[in-house]
């Protein structure tokens, strides 16, 4: 049994009796450096974490599993924590939890924030990417530092996004004698590098020249002009993608989108994904769903990975290749879209088979040849078949007439009993 305790800034002062205990029960204590020495030495071998940790933490805990381990963790360890790395690698009966405030307890106890109201972006070993999906209008954020350059990262994200009016706040040292707060907004920051926002009297300040590392930013989002929103919603406007034509347009994504029936935590294979814009709305769905987009063209493969972090969406796993061969290896999706390329030998065989019970398989036709191929698999195996034409208002001389565009044909299955 490994025991995972959570600690504060405060240290061992603000540890409860039975996170004592186990510390002091420990023959061994892992742990980063600084968390290490915040608890007073005993006759436990102590091990600080190497870098990088996550491909050393399976030998590390092969090497002490028949010794008492106590593994230090800060706040929360289930919160974005060590805890939470552990339960996935050894299965929670071998891992016991003693958690301290998470930082996002502290942080809202400190604003007077709802923490049910309240959502949070992790930027540790992540890309600041992840920030833009969540800066919407009227939205409370908190942003979990990596670094003391994370304010000054949130604020140029902030004024890029048109939102450099939103105040922020970053709280420094949560629990701890130096904890300090400091207010601005997200232009302020970005204007001054961190050389000017007022201190509010949280706690004895601190130097803006040398921020901790230790910090939350909390973000009131605040759209100025040049905001513009996009909705969690599918069927964002074409132009929230960088595209050279080969897009599934908005009111075809939509509805492609609701057969996809994108479920929290599944994975989707977008092929043939031209912009990548349905791999782009099914992680947008919820956090916890994972995409690949495969793409044979090499500019098209940048324009998708630009298109992932303009939208908040930069996990986006992108695969440069021909499908269907570039699609071996990859894991079992819970959902496939076609988008282009139906036509190729095998394509829908493979797809058709890599799926797990329940998933669901979209193909959108817009040729003759690919209707016809997409016709005989419907005959086959049954789901829905629709044909959606879609137009729109255009100018006809000094009048508005109505322009059309290709009509599509959406083919889409679940599969259940059907071999």
């Amino acid at each position: 049994m490994i025991t995972v305790v959570g600690i504060g800034a405060d240290g061992w002062d603000g540890l409860p009796e039975e996170s004592r205990r186990a510390l002091g029960a420990a023959e061994v204590l892992m742990g980063a450096s600084r968390q290490l020495g915040l608890v007073p030495r005993s006759g436990a071998e102590r091990v600080a974490w190497p870098s990088p940790l996550l491909p050393a933490l399976p030998e590390l805990m092969e090497r002490y599993a028949d010794r008492q381990v106590c593994v230090l963790a800060s706040g929360d360890p289930m919160f974005y924590g060590i805890g939470s790395t552990l339960v996935r690698l050894l299965g929670a009966a071998r891992i016991r939890v003693l958690p301290h405030l998470s930082s996002l307890s502290l942080a809202c106890a400190r604003l007077g924030w709802p923490v049910e109201q309240v959502d949070v972006v992790s930027l540790v070993g992540r890309p600041l990417a992840v920030l833009n999906a969540a800066v919407l209008p009227g939205r409370r954020v908190l942003v979990l530092g990596a670094g003391r350059d994370a304010p000054a990262l949130v604020a140029g994200l902030l004024v890029g996004l048109g939102y450099g009016a939103s105040p922020m706040t970053v709280l420094s040292d949560l629990g701890a004698a130096s904890e300090s707060v400091q207010t601005g907004t997200g232009a302020t920051w970005a204007d001054t590098e961190l050389s000017g926002p007022e201190q509010a009297p949280f706690g004895p300040g601190q130097a803006r020249d040398a921020p901790s590392v230790l910090q939350v930013v909390a973000v009131e989002c605040v759209a100025g002009p040049g905001a513009e929103p996009f909705a969690r919603v599918p069927g964002l406007p074409d132009t929230a993608f960088e595209h050279d034509g080969q897009l599934t347009k908005r009111e075809v994504r939509a509805v492609s989108l609701s057969r996809l029936a994108p479920l929290p935590g599944e994975l989707l294979w977008d092929v043939g994904a031209g912009a990548g814009s349905i791999a782009v709305e099914w992680l947008r769905a919820h956090p916890s769903n994972a995409a690949v987009a495969v793409e044979s063209r090499a500019d098209r493969v940048a324009a998708i990975r630009r298109n992932a972090d303009r939208l908040g969406v930069p996990a986006l796993r992108v695969v440069e290749g021909r499908a269907p061969a570039a699609l071996e290896g990859l894991p079992a999706p819970d959902a496939v879209f076609v988008g282009g390329g139906a036509t190729a030998p095998g394509m829908l065989e493979t797809c058709w088979a890599a799926l797990r019970p329940g998933g669901r398989l979209v193909v959108n036709a817009v040729t003759l040849e690919s209707e016809s191929l997409v016709a005989g698999w419907y005959a086959r195996l049954g789901g829905d078949l629709v044909r959606l034409a879609v137009q729109r208002a255009a100018p006809v001389g000094g009048f508005t007439g109505w322009r059309a565009a290709m009509p599509v044909t959406v083919w889409s299955i679940t599969r259940k009993d059907v071999p």
